[in-house]
């Protein structure tokens, strides 16, 4: 069969190296796709949002599947388009995908399926929202400030003084940093804990949960500084107990699908909700309508289940016929960005070292990277995810620092243009 595989980053390349592993695929396409799908995929030049355009390639090539990677062409409706068309797609529906296109959507739904998840307040206002930050402050704990709609992961930020949170609602509201995104915010109780990734796929009725993960949010070790799209992450995460793993789906994920079914908004796709653990119970920070990036890729690597089945069985209602399995190894992969991430970055650096490290443990995995004369260059924010397989936590932490040291490329970090964090996998040791 032929697939197209929508979106370019690492999550996309890690479905296509998937994808490819497949004896039912014949052909993948990656729209746009980075310098690492172009190894095993035909990438097209045609926009993640680019819905018309899409379509047209899809009819064109007599496509058979096609699987949406990120967000944003979600919350377009590009799943209700290609149904329309009586096209085979992989993803949630426009009406369902709010559950991340909106914060307080999300909330509102949460509260209704009784799903825990921290107090808010809603603000369309800045003075409204500097006033109640300013209430709240007072009682002496950060403040969870976040804009309401898609960021990219960026729009989240804690504040642990008055002149932060307010910082924060200019930033939101004020300057539009996240464009339409900060038309409103939720200022939101800060939960003390350990947060995890719960990743799970749905055709409506049944839920089948990917194995445990947890990614890494912030730039810095120790989980300093501000927020990006996820700088590592790693499979299994020994803070999500079986006991807890169970409290997860009975308490928050089918009673999302459930409630999501009841308000006519049925949910088929990926449901990814990111969890704080507090006192051994966990509470909802937010839900995603796709595979967490960087967390695809170790469970990715992981995953022994093909990937067609379970995405057809999905598509087809069916997804009670599946059962996932798992690689006893953990999986843990590191992200290489470029330095000054997530602020200003320089393009087009040569990358050095790439064909020194892959083995059958190890695979680096593209995100923001492109051909250029022949030569794979950076072209993005984050830009590899250094992906490794071990025999416990540790190892796959050995393993893929080893690969980590020998990737470059130019810039004044002490370690070239890279940047990374050098405590990936360190809370599960």
């Amino acid at each position: 069969m032929k697939i197209l595989v929508i979106g370019s980053g690492g999550r996309e390349h890690a479905l296509c190296w998937k994808l490819n592993k497949s004896t039912k695929v014949k052909e993948i396409f990656a729209a746009p796709g980075n310098a690492g799908t172009a190894m095993i995929a035909e990438n097209v030049d045609i926009a993640a949002d680019d819905l018309t355009a899409l379509k047209d390639f899809v009819i064109k090539n007599k496509v058979d599947l096609t699987i949406v990677g990120p967000e944003l062409p979600l919350t377009l409706g590009i799943v209700d388009e290609f149904e329309a068309a009586g096209l085979r797609v992989f993803g949630p529906s426009k009406a369902a995908a709010k559950l991340e296109d909106s914060k307080v959507f999300s909330k509102e739904i949460m509260d209704k399926a009784g799903v825990p998840t921290a107090k808010y307040r809603r603000f369309t206002d800045v003075t409204e929202a500097k006033a109640y930050a300013e209430e709240e402050e007072t009682h002496g704990h950060p403040l969870v400030i976040k804009a309401d709609g898609l960021a990219a992961g960026k729009g989240v930020f804690i504040c642990t003084s008055l002149d932060e949170a307010f910082l924060a609602i200019d930033t939101i509201m004020s300057d539009k940093v996240f464009g339409s995104a900060g038309d409103s915010l939720i200022i939101e109780e800060y939960l003390s804990g350990e947060e995890a990734s719960f990743i799970a796929v749905t055709d409506g009725k049944t839920v089948l949960p990917f194995a445990t993960s947890q990614d890494h949010k912030a730039i810095y070790d120790n989980d300093e500084g501000p927020n990006t799209g996820g700088m590592g992450a790693y499979s299994p995460a020994p803070v999500v107990t079986s006991t807890l793993e169970e409290t997860i789906m009975r308490d928050v994920m089918l009673p999302m699908v459930k409630t999501m079914a009841d308000e006519g908004r049925p949910y088929k796709g990926i449901l990814y909700g990111g969890i704080m653990i507090v006192d051994g119970k966990p509470l909802v920070l937010e839900f995603n309508c796709r595979f967490g990036d960087p967390e695809c890729q170790p469970l990715l690597m992981r995953l022994k289940t093909d990937l067609v089945d379970i995405i057809e069985a999905t598509i087809d209602d069916r997804l009670s016929e599946i059962t996932l399995d798992w690689d006893s190894r953990d999986a843990l992969c590191v992200v290489m960005a470029a330095e000054g991430y997530p602020e200003g970055y320089e393009k087009g650096q040569v990358i050095e070292g790439l064909d020194k490290v892959e083995c059958c443990d190890v695979f680096v995995f593209h995100a923001g990277t492109a051909l250029k004369d022949g030569r794979v260059v950076t072209s993005g924010g984050r830009v590899l995810g250094v992906t490794a397989l071990g025999d416990g936590i540790r190892s796959a932490i050995e393993t893929a620092y080893k690969a980590v040291e020998k990737i470059s490329w130019a810039g004044n970090h002490e370690d070239g243009g890279a940047y990374y964090r050098r405590d990936i996998g360190k809370k599960a040791l």
